[in-house]
């Protein structure tokens, strides 16, 4: 085994995070034997190597598999477009990525990088075919194949969690949604960093959705509020608009017309910011509405 090659993919992973070797080390050794470890100066013990593979996100194999494995470089670009995808509701663009990758050892040999497909699988297929059953059966798969506990997700299980509730959600099945976004933040409190922001952001924005479809408005905003202060503390205007909006438009529900309009002006803003012309006439014709009762 080449304990340099694999101290030099530790450190490449460690980077890939944003850890620095004290946050590696906190829980499993030193900051000292990181910093060896990633030089090839130690031996590393294999349940050393099993607890950083757990904090880096990726199967301790990984680390014995390197001959056939090539440079993070590959995976990390097709996670990228995958993410992408998601992010504009291409699911033909999901689809064809997932098809074209699941045969390649890179991804069917490491159980990190198949979960990240059959996450994609399970959104592409409800997105696509509207079969909600065999969808979510297929993100629960992809749930299984890193979970360790019951107690404790990983934050990319608790991202496949997301996509679960949020098909509950779109089946009208709202208390489903709802237990399952409560799972999901009974997880991310165990996570002491989260890599991806958005994670959070995106649990607050469609747990408030559902509480409103449970007619919760005032909970709901609560959530909203959360969501923003969020992504202000986290300088992201990642759904920071959608979250201003859904505000305005749980106090338009609650018939307070004076803060719906304060809510949905900044909503309205923060799309302009964006360049996100979707909804900003829809916004601006509702609080013209509004002005005219």
């Amino acid at each position: 085994m080449n304990f340099l090659e694999i101290g030099h993919k530790i450190k490449e992973l460690r980077k890939q995070m944003k850890l620095s070797q004290e946050e590696l080390a906190e829980g499993i050794c030193t900051q000292a034997q990181i910093s060896k470890l990633e030089k090839g100066d130690v031996f590393p013990y294999a349940s050393t190597l099993y607890l950083i593979s757990q904090k880096l996100g990726v199967d301790v194999n990984y680390f014995f598999d390197m001959g056939m494995t090539p440079r993070l470089d590959y995976v990390k670009e097709v996670t990228n477009q995958l993410r992408n995808a998601r992010r504009t509701m291409n699911y033909q663009e999901i689809r064809d990525i997932v098809c074209a990758e699941e045969n390649n050892p890179l991804f069917k040999q490491h159980k990190r990088n198949y979960q990240l497909l059959l996450w994609h699988k399970g959104i592409y297929h409800y997105e696509l075919y509207r079969d909600p059953v065999k969808s979510i059966n297929i993100l629960k798969d992809a749930i299984l194949l890193s979970q360790s506990s019951n107690k404790v997700h990983s934050e990319r299980e608790i991202e496949i969690l997301l996509s679960i509730g949020v098909i509950y959600f779109e089946e009208g099945q709202f208390k489903q949604a709802l237990s399952t976004y409560k799972d999901a933040y009974t997880f991310i409190n165990t996570i002491p960093y989260l890599v991806d922001n958005t994670v959070k952001i995106r649990l607050y924005y469609n747990t408030a959705r559902t509480l409103t479809r449970l007619q919760d408005y005032e909970k709901s905003n609560n959530f909203c509020l959360e969501g923003i202060q969020w992504c202000i503390q986290k300088s992201n205007l990642y759904l920071l608009g959608e979250l201003h909006y859904h505000t305005g438009y749980n106090y338009e529900l609650l018939g307070d017309l004076i803060l719906a309009e304060k809510y949905m002006e900044k909503a309205k803003l923060i799309f302009d910011l964006q360049n996100d012309t979707r909804f900003i006439s829809f916004i601006s014709q509702k609080i013209d509405n509004w002005k005219t009762l």
